[in-house]
């Protein structure tokens, strides 16, 4: 998972040896340059095995209150796990601001990711959310900034959809189904991120509370054939716990959450 684990995150293609992975990705998901529009009926328009989704503005609202994935500006997650070694300390903290940005027409919320190890910065990043009006919310991209030297440096492979050939997928279903697979960012040569619903359901226990019925879903690439992770997201709260299932020992739990007007 890279240098740190955050609560989403555009995994980058590992190698120039990925670029079969992503020719068999793209063969598999019967993408030959046609697409579908998000207004359609279907329960995910992201699918995997389903052309990849036109992005029709006017099928998008200006907030993202998904029961699974809230992100109501001035909200605050504050997560502490390990990193992929298993022992290095590190700290999450998620922010849902108030700025938006413009991505392929529609108004995405931004949202703060910050991740430090023993105090110090090492990761920050500008993630891009929109939800559409069947409540599925759709990830739009990211801006990741590592400190170098004691400054914050824009990555290469970071940006928004519709640029560089990138485009968006389902971050978080409206009506998940247990099975439903689903592109969560599509950018053929950068990132073929997919998720996957495990269970509806699922105990969870956590140090900021336990909950008997959370929702799970697993994340994966075909450019890191390794590495599983699993997610637990709660109605009402959102993300609440990310272990790495195989390839990596990060993990990150949720410790406090701090509403607007708390």
């Amino acid at each position: 998972m890279g240098a740190s684990a955050r609560i989403h995150r555009i995994r980058p293609a590992a190698a120039i040896g990925a670029v079969g992975c992503i020719a068999a990705a793209l063969a598999g998901c019967g993408s030959s340059g046609n697409t579908s529009s998000t207004s359609a009926a279907n329960a995910n328009p992201a699918a995997v095995g389903a052309d990849l989704p036109k992005i029709d503005p006017a099928n998008f609202v200006s907030h993202v209150n998904n029961p699974y994935l809230p992100y109501k500006p001035g909200t605050m997650w504050r997560y502490r796990g390990v990193m992929k070694d298993g022992h290095t300390p590190q700290t999450d903290t998620v922010v849902v601001t108030n700025q938006t940005k413009r991505i392929l027409g529609v108004d995405c919320v931004v949202v703060r990711d910050t991740v430090t190890s023993n105090g110090k910065p090492v990761e920050r990043t500008f993630d891009w959310y929109a939800q559409d009006l069947q409540g599925n919310v759709w990830y739009m991209g990211e801006q990741t900034q590592e400190l170098k030297h004691g400054q914050w440096g824009k990555m290469i492979d970071s940006g928004p959809a519709g640029l560089n050939g990138a485009q968006p997928g389902v971050i978080m279903e409206g009506a998940p189904r247990v099975g439903d697979f689903y592109w969560q960012f599509h950018w053929p040569g950068h990132a073929l991120d997919k998720g996957k619903v495990l269970r509806l359901g699922a105990p969870v226990s956590v140090p900021y509370r336990s909950f008997p019925r959370a929702l799970l879903t697993q994340e994966q690439s075909p450019l890191e054939p390794g590495i599983r992770d699993w997610k637990w997201s709660v109605p009402g709260l959102g993300y609440v716990k990310e272990k790495a299932r195989r390839g990596s020992h990060e993990q990150i739990r949720l410790v406090s959450v701090t509403r607007p007007g708390a």
